[in-house]
């Protein structure tokens, strides 16, 4: 296949990159993440806040690569938190988080918080570069729920144990991939996306 048909996921996370991968394969692109490539760029995501951070995976990594990146940040945001962990999110409990040492801080804030104050919604902010890159199309999503008192389930990812979507009294973690891809945040923002890359001239015939 050619590069024009070539889509580069910017994410090296593999969790991530699946659950993206499946968003975006009834394209028919050629979809790779990071993880696929020998070399990439460290970007430092400094940006004040998620579009800014994805503007800079996106077109930082696309430049490197010369390849078309679609990239995103995302996070959850905890109203009796003040809107932490933010974008922090993957790195909340540290330079070296991991997902359960997240989760753990998590509750240790949220210590005391009653049920009905512990309301919080993801949040992800996708944007599309191309190989020289130039910025294509910016799409966002979010999902609302609360933050358990304890972790439950075993998929997803990140704070997904803790995350309960309260419509279907589940957390991401317990609800089946195939419900968390028609409601979850990247769903949303990923839908939106996958609308405007049928539109796009550097992606014929799709």
């Amino acid at each position: 296949m050619t590069s024009q048909k070539t889509l580069v996921l910017g994410t090296g996370n593999r969790k991530k990159g699946r659950e993206m991968a499946e968003l975006f394969a009834p394209l028919g692109f050629e979809i790779k993440t990071l993880a696929d490539f020998s070399e990439t760029l460290e970007v430092v995501e400094d940006g004040g806040s998620f579009a800014e951070n994805a503007y800079k995976k996106a077109c930082e990594q696309a430049l490197f690569l010369h390849l078309p990146v679609l990239a995103e940040d995302s996070g959850i945001v905890v109203d009796a938190l003040n809107g932490a962990p933010g974008i922090f999110s993957a790195r909340f409990s540290g330079k070296n988080a991991t997902d359960e040492s997240n989760n753990a801080l998590l509750l240790e804030k949220l210590a005391g918080v009653p049920w009905e104050r512990r309301t919080a919604h993801y949040v992800c902010e996708m944007v599309l570069s191309d190989a020289e890159g130039r910025i294509l199309a910016v799409t966002s999503g979010s999902c609302g729920g609360r933050i358990r008192f304890e972790p439950d389930g075993a998929n997803g990812f990140g704070y997904d144990p803790l995350f309960e979507v309260v419509e279907y009294h589940q957390t991401f973690g317990q609800l089946a991939p195939i419900v968390k891809q028609a409601i979850s945040h990247r769903s949303r923002a990923a839908r939106k996306m996958r609308h405007i890359l049928k539109t796009l001239p550097m992606f014929p015939n799709f």
